[in-house]
């Protein structure tokens, strides 16, 4: 059982140290990139993260696989912390990837383990979510839930209006508040699918969220005339 080689490699592989002098110069400023010879030695000896991790399955120590390995996060001190683990879901659909730190996995047979681990407990982690993509979508929800609120607050005062008006207008305000309530209803549902499914896959779902906003505000509109 190897339970430090993968650590031991994904650290190495995290903080590469560059020694002696760099192979060409910034424009303007003295900071110079590249490798030395002895560093070009080493990296032809190294270890790549694409081919010896990224997309490889992950099991538990009953040889059960939990999923399979799709990013590897580096810490801001370059040092390598966690591996995205993506289980479940069928081409993406309804998948649910972790956050699995690099000191719990083990490699054991040219295989990786987390022992103790199983497909249920590993879905019944918190969903993992990168910072942008969640940024993007708590700002899109925030937003929307605003427009939702608005829109009730002045239902409810065109509901409050219509009970003060008779005849046609009245029927014709009463068919408005339906539609109203209708379109409503839609852009809500539409948000809440949208939430269910996270930060990761809230693209998907953000035209239909668009739509059925864009629909409710003119029948909002429509209603206040």
């Amino acid at each position: 059982m190897k339970k430090t080689i993968l650590i031991a490699t994904l650290s190495v592989a995290g903080a590469l140290v560059f020694v002696g002098t760099a192979g060409a110069q910034v424009a303007g400023s003295s900071t110079k990139v590249g490798v030395t010879v002895i560093e070009s030695s080493q990296l032809a000896l190294g270890w790549s993260v694409n081919k010896s991790i990224l997309g490889k399955a992950v099991y538990n120590d009953a040889g059960d696989k939990i999923g399979k390995v799709d990013d590897v996060i580096i810490a801001p001190d370059k040092s390598v912390s966690f591996l995205i683990v993506g289980t479940g879901g069928f081409i993406g659909i309804g998948r649910h990837d972790v956050a699995i730190p690099v000191t719990q996995i083990i490699e054991q047979d040219s295989k990786l383990v987390l022992p103790g681990a199983s497909k249920d407990a590993v879905k019944a982690m918190p969903q993992f979510e990168y910072a942008s993509d969640t940024t993007k979508h708590e700002k899109f929800v925030a937003k929307a839930e605003q427009d939702l609120a608005k829109a009730k607050e002045k239902l409810a005062e065109i509901q409050k209006k219509s009970a003060t008006v008779t005849g046609e207008a009245k029927v014709k305000m009463d068919q408005q508040i339906i539609v109203l309530q209708k379109d409503l209803k839609a852009a809500e549902d539409k948000l809440a699918e949208m939430k269910r499914a996270g930060a990761k896959r809230w693209k998907e779902f953000e035209s239909g969220v668009n739509k059925t906003m864009a629909r409710m505000k003119q029948s909002l509109e429509d209603a206040s005339k």
